[in-house]
This record gives structure tokens, C-alpha cells and sequence, in this order.
């Protein structure tokens, strides 16, 4: 029977089978290759682990379909300086041994910005340069979105490192709103908010400047990600630009149960 259902798959064309393996998850295709012989062995195949590494790090790789040889011959060289080799790999392995050693390196990564965070956050607070720095060593770091949901959308987190992430896919990665939103929702954490204060240099009246300004607004992970109104967009624009021009000082917290959404203080 057994060998009745791998005559059955052999006989489709290889380029669908791989067009169908290519469109799974990870851990799918892992459990797909067990089903039978023929899917074992196309489930090794250089060509679909090189698809599912440049899905998930196009910024590090290119997009899929991407013929040019210059962004993964730059990572490859990388790895040569950390002691990986690929031209040391069977030859029908070397994307998929690249795939698993740079799913290592990516959490590796990951969990320094997150005890970044978390070593600059006090009493459920972070100042907006902590946290601007911390995006922009993702960037730097070149995670890939499905990095971020992996390692900064975890429900058990801090929902400022929530928040971290989700700028990053929005801002850096430039992921569509209706996919960070799924993701959210999938992890659970979409209703999750955290208060944005800012304090404004006072304005200047006849002479004599006023005092300084404070602001405070409470918005959800999914305020940040939908269509926001106008009080929400101010949100976002403080947390992009940071503390500069006229504004002061901006600290991101974890929004307290009995805060009041968008409230606006003056002093």
C-alpha cells in the first residue's frame, strides 16, 4: 500500500509538488517530508529551503525569485567568518543547513534587543531613545517578520516589547496592516496598550514663555496597526520622530486597567 502511495506522488510533476511544499510553514513542511518517500526527498530540496530562507529574510537574502547572487553571496561570506561553511554541506542540504544555523543566529539576535529592553525599562517604562535604539538595532540586525512574531509578539513579554515590534514591521519591514493585525490577533496580544506621554517646551505669549506642556495618550497594539483618527496618528508621529524640535522628553509605559483612553493633560 505504502509503495502504491509513493508511486501515487511520484507521479506529479515535480515543479507543482514544489510549488506546494513552498507555500507551507516551516514545521509543515518538516511533517510533510515524513509522510512518505518521495516527499522526504523533495522536502530536502536545495531549491525549496532557498525559497523558504528568502521568504523569511528578504531584506537579508532578496525576494524570492530574486536571480542575483550578490545579497546571498555577502550573507554567505558572513557565515564563512563565523565558521559556516556551505561548500562544506552535502550539496542537496546547503540551504537547508543555512536555514536552521540562521534560525539560531536570528534568535540569538533577537534575545539581545529583548534584554536590551528589558534592562532600560523601569517600573514598566521606556524612554523614546531606548526604545528607537532598540528598532534600530532590528534593522540592523536584519529580522525578518516572522523573527519578530517568534521572539516580540509573545503574549508572556512585555507588551513594550510588543510595541517595539510591531513599529519595526510597520515602519522598517513595511509589512501590510492587515498581516501585523492577523499576527496580532493570532498571538493574542492585539488588545494589549501602553500610554505614550510627551512634554512640549512651553510656548512663548507677549514675552514671556509659558510653561511646559505635558501629554499623555493610551492606545492599543491594534490602534497603532489600523487606520488610526487623528489623536492616533499623533501617536504614532511622536513615537517616529522622538524627542526632538519642541519636544522634551517621550516615555513609552505599560497603560494602567484604570487609565482613561485618550485623555489630554495641561500644565
Amino acid at each position: 500500500m505504502k509503495q502504491q502511495e509513493d508511486d501515487l506522488w511520484s507521479s506529479l510533476p515535480e515543479d507543482v509538488a514544489l510549488k506546494i511544499a513552498s507555500s507551507l510553514q516551516v514545521g509543515d513542511v518538516c511533517n510533510l517530508g515524513s509522510c512518505s518517500t518521495f516527499w522526504r526527498g523533495l522536502c530536502r530540496s536545495d531549491f525549496l529551503w532557498e525559497s523558504l530562507a528568502r521568504q523569511r529574510w528578504p531584506l537579508l537574502l532578496g525576494p524570492c525569485g530574486d536571480d542575483s547572487s550578490s545579497s546571498s553571496s555577502s550573507v554567505v561570506r558572513g557565515f564563512e567568518r563565523s565558521g559556516f561553511d556551505m561548500n562544506m554541506e552535502p550539496f542537496y542540504e546547503r540551504w537547508e543547513c543555512f536555514y536552521i544555523k540562521w534560525h539560531k543566529e536570528m534568535a540569538r539576535r533577537a534575545v539581545l534587543v529583548v534584554q536590551y529592553i528589558e534592562q532600560y525599562t523601569s517600573s514598566d517604562s521606556l524612554e523614546i531613545r531606548e526604545y528607537l535604539k532598540a528598532i534600530e538595532d532590528l534593522s540592523f540586525m536584519q529580522l525578518g517578520f516572522t523573527d519578530i512574531q517568534m521572539f516580540f509578539f509573545r503574549p508572556k513579554v512585555s507588551v513594550l516589547i510588543n510595541l517595539v515590534g510591531l513599529h519595526y514591521c510597520i515602519n522598517w519591514l513595511g509589512v501590510p496592516a492587515e498581516d501585523v493585525m492577523k499576527a496580532l490577533e493570532n498571538h493574542s496580544i492585539s488588545q494589549r496598550q501602553v500610554c505614550v506621554k510627551w512634554w512640549k517646551v512651553g510656548r512663548w505669549f507677549y514675552g514671556f514663555r509659558m510653561r511646559d506642556e505635558s501629554h499623555s495618550r493610551q492606545v492599543s497594539l491594534q490602534d497603532i496597526t489600523t487606520n488610526a483618527p487623528e489623536k492616533k496618528s499623533e501617536v504614532l508621529g511622536v513615537l517616529r520622530r522622538g524627542a526632538v524640535h519642541e519636544v522634551l522628553r517621550v516615555q513609552i509605559s505599560v497603560a494602567a486597567p484604570s487609565y482613561t483612553s485618550w485623555s489630554h493633560q495641561s500644565s
